[in-house]
């Protein structure tokens, strides 16, 4: 239920609805508000100030008839422009860009001032009366004080409509689309990948020993792998398996797992689970998503309570796909380098920052699959990725597009160069020359003459240090 609960808010923040609406509530709380202490205030308590001087009914239907009515003009423009900039950057970055700029803050908060400040003057100016004793409607009233609030709203929408006109071409330049996924990316690997090990060589250990036997050959591993029965002696004589499986009943990307839900369930069966695929794999009814054991255990109960730990969607979220991140920066590098665009600078910029991520996470402790109950007891396994799965994510799958261009060429092999550096094991630094011998393979094939051999210069740096 949590799951579906963070789900819910992952949907809400990333629309453009939410936040103007709050915008226009509070807009009519306060339009109520000030009526009301301006029905409590006389006329005259603002005294002969030009400024605050009281305004007759007439002057007050002017003010706030002109910042209403400008107020929803400029309200649709923004939505205009707005979805023009999304249209234009999906089109030109990538559609799985959409959703970035669907949480884009700047645009939600200006679209709710314009609306907000709209509604706001709408409330106030229905409470302007010309008055008169036996009209039926009461004696005049000018709530002077919810006016001079419309003119600061106005005043305030102004500012954000400059704010509004220089943000939406920052916010489609290239490079800070591009900054914008790379820091992303280097805030899920922080939260990934503690920059130092959680635990103790020796309780790791000792939450290892507790891995049970048909768990153990899968065991770093990417999630999803097969289990060898032979391996670790298991199953009966049919070959089942030794723990119980709990299958899909949905069909859709998986957007969030819910560790905590998934331990409470676990401990409430006193079974060890392990998930069988990481969120943003594509999973349907029947697929296999977690192994539950021991078997026997394994009820309709646990499944129905481990199937609640998780939610799925229609598309991938950035939520907790660190993978997501990575293949936005593949996707807008590979659209560079399409024969199409033939734009090798782009491509610079997004391996760039796959460069940092990939050093952030050569320089910190691998991601730690077993996840304990407050007894220190195991419960789950979830498997992290490693090194060498996210290097052929993000040079691997650039590789073919980037080994046709001397530019982009050349820059893939100077960061692979630049990330030998930051490699911690031996393991990480051969996927580094992985990478640059199978770049300068196919770099051989698409490239001849003085382009090739500066791609080869390229890779003797990296390639002669084995």
């Amino acid at each position: 239920m949590r799951a579906l609960v963070l789900q819910y808010y992952e949907r809400i923040i990333a629309s453009y609805w939410f936040i103007p609406s709050i915008m226009a509530i509070a807009a009519a709380v306060l339009a109520f508000v000030l009526i009301e202490l301006d029905s409590l205030v006389p006329n005259d308590a603002f005294g002969t100030s030009p400024f605050l001087y009281a305004t007759q009914p007439d002057g007050a239907r002017a003010i706030l008839s002109a910042v209403g009515g400008s107020m929803i003009g400029v309200a649709g423009t923004v939505f205009s422009v707005t979805m023009a900039a999304v249209v234009f950057a999906s089109g030109s970055f990538g559609p799985r860009l959409l959703t970035n700029f669907m949480n884009d803050r700047g645009n939600q908060i200006t679209l709710g001032v314009f609306v907000a400040t709209f509604v706001y003057t709408m409330l106030v100016l229905r409470a302007v009366r010309d008055g008169g004793t036996d009209d039926g409607f009461g004696p005049m009233f000018v709530p002077n004080l919810a006016i001079f609030g419309a003119i600061i709203l106005a005043i305030v929408s102004i500012g954000v409509l400059i704010y509004f006109i220089h943000h939406v071409p920052s916010n489609i330049h290239i490079s800070n689309v591009v900054a914008g996924i790379g820091l992303g990316l280097l805030k899920r690997i922080d939260h990934e990948f503690p920059t130092e090990p959680t635990r103790s060589k020796e309780e790791h250990e000792n939450i290892r020993w507790q891995v049970p036997p048909c768990f153990r050959s899968a065991e770093g591993g990417r999630a999803g792998d097969r289990v060898d029965w032979e391996r670790c002696g298991a199953g009966d004589e049919e070959g089942s398996p030794p723990f119980g499986e709990i299958a899909s009943d949905r069909v859709g990307y998986l957007q969030i797992v819910d560790r905590e839900s998934l331990i409470d369930a676990a401990k409430s069966a006193d079974v060890v689970v392990r998930l069988t695929c990481s969120p943003g794999i594509f999973v349907h009814e029947g697929r296999t998503l977690f192994q539950v054991w021991p078997a026997e255990r394994c009820s309709d109960d646990i499944g129905d309570r481990l199937l609640a730990s998780i939610a799925a969607g229609n598309s991938r979220s950035p939520r907790q796909d660190i993978e997501f991140l990575f293949d936005e920066l593949v996707e807008i590098a590979s659209r560079a380098l399409s024969p199409g665009v033939n734009d090798p600078y782009t491509a610079i910029t997004c391996l760039d920052w796959l460069k940092a991520a990939m050093a952030a996470i050569a320089g910190r402790a691998p991601g730690d699959p077993y996840i304990v109950d407050g007894d220190g007891k195991l419960r789950a396994i979830i498997e992290a990725g490693d090194f060498t799965s996210f290097i052929e994510i993000a040079f691997g799958h650039v590789r073919q597009y980037a080994a046709s261009d001397m530019i982009a060429g050349e820059h893939f092999l100077t960061c692979l160069t630049e990330l030998l550096p930051a490699c911690r094991t031996e393991e990480q630094r051969r996927a580094v020359h992985l990478q640059a011998t199978r770049f300068l393979d196919l770099a051989r094939e698409a490239l001849s003459g003085a382009s090739l051999a500066t791609i080869e210069a390229a890779a003797s740096r990296i390639l002669d240090r084995e």
